[in-house]
């Protein structure tokens, strides 16, 4: 699945260098797909940066509970996954930089699935709602 992540600086006085950060999926706390790295930068007062990785799950092992619970949820057509972003990141004012934080980002995205039946075609997951997402530096 591609999700898409934004980061608003709304500082006028403080950037940020992204020096590691990675995106996955997980449900009911446990990851179901691979990390993803995104791409590492700066980003200067009151900017805007984008992030539009591809998610991917096909060999992420999962609880048996759990592959149950997921297989399941995606039969009634509704999914709650949660997309989360870890990494490091520094801050920048003026030319002071300080050390490494560690960022977590929690994301929550309820998916409605369209399973195909009697289309033929592969399912289709459609965003039925959008949350903001908790962040903790």
């Amino acid at each position: 699945m591609q999700v898409t992540l934004d980061s608003r600086n709304l500082n006028d006085r403080v950037g940020v260098y992204y020096d590691k950060l990675d995106a996955f999926a997980a449900y009911k706390g446990q990851r179901i797909t691979a990390s993803t790295a995104l791409p590492t930068g700066y980003q200067g007062h009151d900017d805007v940066v984008v992030w539009s990785p591809y998610l991917y799950g096909a060999a992420v092992a999962v609880a048996p509970y759990l592959a149950v619970s997921l297989n399941q949820d995606r039969e009634a057509g509704l999914l709650l996954v949660y997309i989360k972003a870890e990494g490091r990141l520094r801050w920048k004012v003026g030319t002071w930089v300080s050390g490494h934080y560690h960022l977590q980002a929690n994301c929550p995205a309820f998916l409605a699935i369209d399973n195909g039946k009697g289309s033929g075609s592969a399912p289709s997951f459609h965003l039925q709602q959008i949350s903001s997402c908790s962040v903790d530096v």
